[in-house]
């Protein structure tokens, strides 16, 4: 029985609630019991109610709301509808019953409650979803607890005697649930690691990574699986590959990597063609599927990468040795050769199983420094860097040809001292030796796609759907106030050409960033699927990840299957039936670890900023308005860091919020504050626990001083002349 089968008779206009039993009847069930478990596994997820009389209907058709509760720092709640079509809904603490940040809850509208401001409270809390808490351990005088580093967690967790494993004051602890909280009672806990010390090194990153229950061991087993791997290649790892250790092939990476899974080639054709090579880590030989080492990877689904550490997908046996393209050692590839014309057309394309060798590591400083070269100079034994870079440029003019589009946002590289504490933040760009490695990249993951579609064979692919029509009429209304509309084609379809041609509009405008971020915002979610849905963002009909199988599971199932492919030359039906069934469960679980590495990723950043920028409270920073809201507006500074100046704190005049224009604006003096506005702000407090910064503007004094000396910036201003 399919979920969306019962879904669409109680979705239509004549349905009332029914039994199981009426149920059972209209859908022509007959196993009763497997039917009733199927209404409970609905029911249990939010999909379906069940009322006192024991008939089933939709949450929506009976004044209900089915969503996650996303609650706030300050005590309230909303909850955000699984069902789009219904608003967000306020519940305030009073009403949360229970309930906490991230469960999945059903809750019911109250009256005089309609209109933008809808209240409710939780009537049932449907799963839970903090098992496990990360805070701080305290000595109570009649009790211990534990504080919650999540502030949107708003009820600290009591820890009964000798529940505390022998925690102390002050130190970090994770902390498991053992009571749920009630309307008037705390959750209750005990403790089942203790961290370390608050302040220590590295357990900031630490207590991020057992928030979102990361792994830093993998299983004895999988270890062990990993050491009997053959350290050397021999009759049986040779077989059926094609002998390319004498091309000039480098890998080009950050000076950091470990995990270096792609190298690359490149030559010109007597007439006139390029032959690009893109040789990837043959990891799938190594990971057998069903093994104790697929199985773990399938599991963490990807690598997670924070500012001072690599929680890898595959143990570092093989991310960092045998699968890892070190130079100088024989290694087992998966080739991907290219030829495509002066114009960047792909002509012809090969895939296969190598041996490879890489010649030499580089660094995207290193080709950086070499293409800044006023004449091109041969490295002996190196492919042509200046000739990658010729082709690059001609693949990237291409896509952008088609519509493809590039934010370029700046990415901020936390600079850490021995002990872990940030010491700058500096914004990055994309030079151009980092674009070479892009474009021959995706140029190998739709040449991938391209070929499995080409086979008729299952995949996992990489997919980048169309912005919803809500987002489009969201993001139009905010782009009117700069002078821009996204119009759709005659076929009622947002193309990304569309989008394309309002960043180049705005390039090197103030408000660039500001308006390059709310398109993005836009924008779907990058996910993975079991069918070639094509890639907005990229305007690329079919594409595919295949060139990270050391850090990416799903480029690792594409491995494995195309050398399915190759050992037997066609697959039988039942295989292929598998095959199907798998990459769709493959994907939908790679898409779940993506988003919480992805999380976990920016939450660890976004500390380290916080603490970079506790040690500049009082200084002075340019910065460009990139939020306005009724309670004041936010900056983001030439650093990337984010923080909020208070409407409070802006004593000159009051200031009233305009929705429709998105911007504040003083009552008597008529001063605004608007989207993309450049400022000065103070740095006037920063709470590190609460991950949050508070600015101050810069008073109109001070800021013509500011503007008249360019050190300025670095210059502590007095809090006397920031009231």
């Amino acid at each position: 029985m399919e979920r969306d089968e019962l879904l669409s008779l109680m979705q239509a206009a004549s349905y009332k609630p029914l039994t199981a039993e009426e149920l059972m009847a209209a859908l022509g069930q007959e196993d009763r019991e497997a039917f009733q478990e199927f209404l409970d596994r609905l029911e249990q997820e939010g999909y379906i109610v069940r009322t006192r009389k024991g008939k089933y209907g939709l949450p929506e058709k009976m004044g209900l709301v089915c969503g996650y509760l996303q609650a706030s720092p300050k005590g309230f709640a909303f909850v955000v509808p699984r069902n789009k079509g219904q608003g967000d809904l306020y519940i305030s603490f009073a009403h949360l019953n229970g309930a906490m940040h991230g469960d999945l809850v059903l809750a019911r509208m109250l009256p005089g409650g309609a209109g933008p401001r809808r209240e409710g409270e939780v009537i049932r809390i449907l799963q839970r979803k903090n098992f496990k808490i990360v805070g701080t351990f305290t000595n109570g005088r009649r009790v211990n607890f534990v504080v919650p580093d999540d502030v949107r967690l708003h009820q600290d967790v009591i820890v009964p005697p000798g529940c505390s494993l022998g925690a102390q004051e002050g130190d970090k602890v994770v902390v498991e649930i053992t009571r749920w909280p009630e309307a008037r009672r705390l959750p209750e806990g005990k403790v089942v690691e203790v961290l370390g010390r608050s302040g220590d090194p590295g357990i900031d990153v630490l207590c991020v990574i057992k928030k979102y229950e990361l792994d830093l061991d993998f299983p004895p087993e999988v270890l062990e699986e990993a050491e009997k791997l053959p350290g050397t290649l021999g009759e049986r790892e040779w077989a059926g590959r094609r002998d390319l250790r004498s091309w000039p092939l480098v890998t080009i990476d950050g000076p950091d990597a470990k995990d270096l899974d792609d190298a690359v080639s490149i030559e010109k054709l007597p007439g006139g063609d390029f032959l690009l090579g893109v040789h990837i880590a043959d990891v799938s030989y190594y990971v057998r599927e069903g093994s104790f080492l697929d199985r773990e990877a399938f599991r963490r689904g990807t690598s997670v990468y924070f500012v001072d550490r690599v929680i890898p997908m595959l143990p570092p046996r093989l991310s960092q040795d045998l699968c890892s393209l070190n130079a100088g050692e024989d290694r087992l590839a998966i080739s991907v050769l290219m030829v495509f014309s002066p114009e960047g057309v792909l002509k012809d394309y090969e895939i296969f199983p190598s041996v490879i060798q890489v010649k030499k590591r580089m660094t995207y400083d290193e080709v950086q420094e070499i293409l800044d070269q006023e004449s091109p100079w041969e490295l002996p034994g190196l492919p042509d860097f200046h000739l990658m870079a010729e082709l690059a440029s001609i693949l990237k003019a291409r896509r952008e040809r088609r519509g493809a589009i590039d934010f370029d946002f700046p990415e901020a590289v936390v600079e850490l001292d021995e002990k872990g504490e940030p010491v700058a933040i500096i914004p990055h760009r994309r030079t151009l030796s980092e674009s070479i490695i892009e474009e021959f990249m995706i140029a190998a993951n739709e040449t991938v796609a391209q070929h499995l579609l080409h086979l008729g064979l299952p995949g996992v692919y990489r997919v980048h759907e169309e912005p919803a029509a809500d987002k489009m009429e969201e993001l139009n209304n905010f782009l009117a106030h700069f002078g821009f509309h996204i119009k759709p084609n005659r076929q009622g379809r947002y193309t990304p050409h569309a989008f394309q041609r309002v960043l180049r509009s705005v390039q090197g405008r103030p408000e660039e960033r500001v308006i390059s971020t709310v398109m993005l915002r836009s924008m779907m979610h990058a996910r993975y699927a079991n069918r070639c849905l094509g890639h907005f963002g990229l305007a690329s009909s079919h594409y595919c990840h295949f060139t990270a199988p050391i850090r990416r599971y799903p480029d690792l199932v594409v491995h494995r299957i195309l050398r399915e492919w190759w050992e037997k030359g066609s697959l039988e039906d039942q295989r292929m039936e598998y095959l199907e069934t798998f990459t769709a469960i493959a994907a939908q679980r790679a898409s779940e670890r993506e988003r919480i590495a992805e999380e976990a990723e920016r939450e660890a950043l976004d500390m380290k900023k916080v603490q970079f920028m506790e040690r500049h409270v009082g200084e002075v920073f340019k910065g460009v308005i990139n939020g306005v809201a009724p309670f004041g507006f936010f900056v983001e500074l030439e650093n990337t860091v984010e923080g909020l100046v208070h409407v409070s704190t802006l004593t000159d005049d009051y200031y009233h919020y305009q929705e429709d224009l998105k911007t504040l604006v003083g009552e008597h003096t008529g001063r605004v504050f608007r989207l993309g506005q450049e400022v000065e702000v103070l740095v006037a407090k920063v709470n590190v626990e609460a991950r949050q910064i508070d600015f101050e503007l810069l008073p109109k004094a001070e800021e013509a001083k500011t503007r008249k000396s360019p050190r300025a910036r670095h210059k502590k201003v007095s809090r006397a002349t920031s009231v």
